[in-house]
Formats: structure tokens, sequence, C-alpha cells
């Protein structure tokens, strides 16, 4: 029989597969939209996220170009963070928990969000530009909380490191 905490990890595992397949599909859906816009641009509006950018796209093709640019790096940075917290969440092991491996998942994880953070400045720092020159796409994202949760997920990592190094002075005493 699971225990509790068997359970919940388990339920995480299944949530985060779906948050994973989620922003892939959303990137696709982007990005084949994009493909399809570029050989037929009458067609835009009728596209997913279409009637949002229509009118970006028709001020400027290049601009239309950089801002899904940025919309799928957000999406696949954060898939691939649901795909390593999928890893980490796969090898944790209760009958130990701690070691280098999950250590360093963690640690790309929150490198990872800080990337993300910095993606997100970028966007933020275009999009308010954009919104000066045109109709370009409105509102920013949030970005402040990336870096708190990168600091949350590092000191994880670290906490894992320490419990490697107190499992295996365990394990040479007994």
């Amino acid at each position: 029989m699971k225990t509790r905490t068997e359970q919940i990890l388990t339920i995480m595992n299944v949530l985060c597969w779906i948050v994973y397949i989620g922003l892939m599909v959303e990137a696709g859906t982007i990005m084949v939209s994009y493909a399809i816009t570029a050989i037929n641009p009458q067609i835009a509006s009728k596209l997913y996220m279409g009637a949002t950018l229509l009118p970006l796209m028709q001020f400027s093709f290049e601009y239309y170009t950089l801002t899904i640019a940025f919309m799928s790096a957000l999406l696949i940075i954060k898939a691939y963070i649901a795909f390593l917290v999928i890893k980490v969440l796969s090898k944790i092991k209760m009958t130990s928990p701690f070691t280098m491996e999950i250590s360093r998942l963690l640690e790309k994880v929150s490198y990872l969000i800080i990337v993300l953070w910095g993606v997100v400045m970028l966007s933020n720092a275009y999009t308010a530009w954009l919104q000066n020159k045109t109709e370009g796409p409105q509102g920013n994202l949030v970005s402040g909380e990336f870096i708190f949760l990168a600091g949350v997920v590092f000191v994880m990592a670290q906490i894992f490191k320490k419990g490697v190094e107190i499992q295996s002075e365990n394990e040479l005493t007994v």
C-alpha cells in the first residue's frame, strides 16, 4: 500500500505530464499558425490567436514574428521546466530520496526559471515598446515571482545536496 506522500507524488507526476503536454500543444499550435500565416496571410484571423494578433501582422510582419518568437520561447521553456519536474518526480524513491541526480535536476530547474524570468523581462520590454508604436499585444507578464520561485527551488536543491551528504554518512556508520 502506498503512503500518502507516494500518492501525492504520483498525482503531481500526472499533473505535470498534463501541463507538459498542454504547453507543448500550445507552442506547436502557435508555431503552426505562424507558418500558415507566413504562407497565406489572408486566413490569419481564423487561426489560433489570429484575431488578437492580426492588427500587428498587418502593421509589420517582423514585429509579428518577434511576438510569436517570444510567445513560443516562453511556452517551450515552461514545458522544459515541467519535463524536468517530471524527471525529478519519477526518480524520487521513498527509501532513499536524496540523490545527487535529483539535486542537479532541481538546480537545473532553478536556473531555467531564471532564464524564463529573463525572457519574460525582454518580452515585457518589447511589448511596452510595441504598444507605443502600434496596437500590439496588450498586457505584461508578472515577472517578480520568477526570481522568488527560482530561489525556493535552488534552496531545495541545496537541501537535497545536504541530504545526500547526511545519507551517505549514515550508510558509512551502519
